[in-house]
């Protein structure tokens, strides 16, 4: 195992996904009378936020494509890289076609969301326990509320509110397995 490509990856997925949210929080400020319940996240990408959450998205996007590059080259695996870089490319996608391009824009929203949360799951095979566990448990969480999202359950949460739930455990998993991989003694 190459332990500078894993470095390299742990801090892209680290960086990316801790930017996101920041960038995101920033944004929600910014967003004229935005509602995290009833606004979508990529209501964000459209309006006087537009720039600062696109070009977040799409740095995202980027960063995800990379570290799976590097994770490639360190653990010399396929399946899961592949899965990752599948949800970069969704979320750069998302950046690209802000919200109001319609149809183009919820197939890249799917495409992250669920390639995220598969990501997520399938990574306990690189991991010990018990982040391995944390991994799998986020990456469902996910899952399910992308189902609940996508059949409009928004469990009282409005659907900006479910939408999140669906991303934060995704993005808090990029964030967690980025200082996973950092750690040279793993």
């Amino acid at each position: 195992m190459n332990y500078d490509n894993k470095k390299v990856a742990g801090a892209l997925l680290f960086l990316a996904s801790v930017q996101f949210i920041l960038i995101m929080v920033a944004a929600e400020a910014l967003y004229p009378d935005c509602s995290v319940s009833q606004n979508y996240i990529s209501d964000l990408g459209v309006g006087c936020t537009a720039y600062l959450f696109n070009s977040s998205i799409i740095l995202l996007g980027a960063a995800i494509v990379a570290g799976a590059y590097f994770i490639h080259r360190a653990f010399q695996v396929t399946f899961f890289p592949l899965l990752l870089m599948l949800a970069g490319i969704g979320a750069a996608g998302v950046g690209v076609f802000p919200g109001d391009t319609g149809l183009i824009h919820g197939i890249a929203a799917l495409i992250t969301f669920s390639f995220g949360g598969i990501s997520a799951v399938v990574s306990y095979k690189l991991q010990k326990p018990p982040f391995s566990y944390f991994s799998v448990i986020l990456g469902a969480v996910t899952l399910v509320t992308l189902v609940l999202f996508m059949t409009n359950t928004c469990l009282g949460l409005g659907p900006g509110g479910m939408e999140r739930m669906v991303a934060y455990p995704v993005l808090l998993w990029g964030a967690g397995f980025g200082g996973f991989l950092m750690d040279s003694h793993t």
